[in-house]
Order: C-alpha cells, then structure tokens, then sequence
C-alpha cells in the first residue's frame, strides 16, 4: 500500500446541465474523459507504465487506448489489433499520448457538434451491416469511458495513494 495514502484530488460531480440531448450526454463524456486524464497528468515514469494488475493494465496504456476508441467510433479511423491500443511504446511519452488524447477528443468533439440529429450513423471504418447511430456511439463512449476511468482511479491509487477525481 502507497505510503501516501491520505492523498485526495478534488471530486467534482458530472455537469448538470438541464439541456438537450446532445449536449447532456457530451457533458457526461467530457466530464470522464477529463477525470481519466487527470488520473495520468502528473504520475512519472515509470509507474505510468507499469502494470498494476496481471493483464498488464497501466494508466498510459488505458488513455492511449481509448485515443484508439474515440477515433474509431467518432473519426471512422480502423484499428487494427486492439490488444495493442492498450500497450504504449518505448517512445511513448506522457505529454505526448496527453496531446494527442485531447487533440483526438477535441476532433471528435467537432463529429457530435456537427451531427444534426442522434438517430443518425455515426462515422465507421467499413464493415458489413448499418453502422451505428450517434446516440449509441455517445452512450457506449460514456460506458467505455468510465469504466476505464474507475480502472484508472484504482491504478493511481495503488502508484501514490490518490483517490478521487
């Protein structure tokens, strides 16, 4: 157990919005994806890497992972082998996979402004069948999301005892 136990970050609670659809459910994704990558700013090296669990699970390797998630599910981009979103490279660097996590959220961002309607497809790689809508897209992106962000909070805790968002 870290020796830094009482560390506590501020919790925030998700927005309250009070708008549309859209923009409720937006709130919610951004919300989590700030608190994930919040839990990766600040933790050196080499801990940002290092499994805390037997499948390997690191923080780097969650956000460079659900980089992969957003660009596939929002920007349409294919991924090839998933296993591998989850394990970050030698040359992988903390601010490096930060920027290009915010810059891909920032991008996907764009994708949901520009939808005028949920009930529409959302862009996808080519594959058999309808592609999805942009309102299962968001709500999956919620789910996935926060779960690796719990799985996150677990990580961070275990590197130096910090515990809340």
């Amino acid at each position: 157990m870290p020796a830094n136990r009482a560390r506590r970050s501020t919790d925030t609670t998700p927005p309250q919005t009070g708008a549309d659809e859209k923009a409720t459910l937006r709130g919610f994704l951004d919300y989590l994806r700030d608190a994930l990558a919040d839990k990766v700013a600040g933790v050196p090296e080499p801990q940002v890497r290092s499994a805390g669990v037997p499948s390997g699970t690191n923080l780097l390797g969650l956000l460079k992972h659900l980089t992969f998630v957003e660009r596939f599910y929002f920007l349409g981009e294919d991924t090839g082998d998933w296993r591998a979103t989850m394990r970050p490279s030698a040359e992988d660097t903390i601010g490096g996979v930060l920027a290009d996590y915010r810059r891909t959220v920032e991008r996907a961002n764009q994708v949901i402004e520009a939808c005028p309607d949920l009930a529409l497809p959302a862009p996808r790689p080519p594959r058999p069948g309808p592609a999805p809508s942009m309102r299962w897209v968001l709500v999956h992106l919620i789910e996935e999301t926060g779960r690796h962000a719990g799985h996150a909070d677990i990580l961070r805790e275990q590197i130096d005892g910090s515990t809340g968002r």
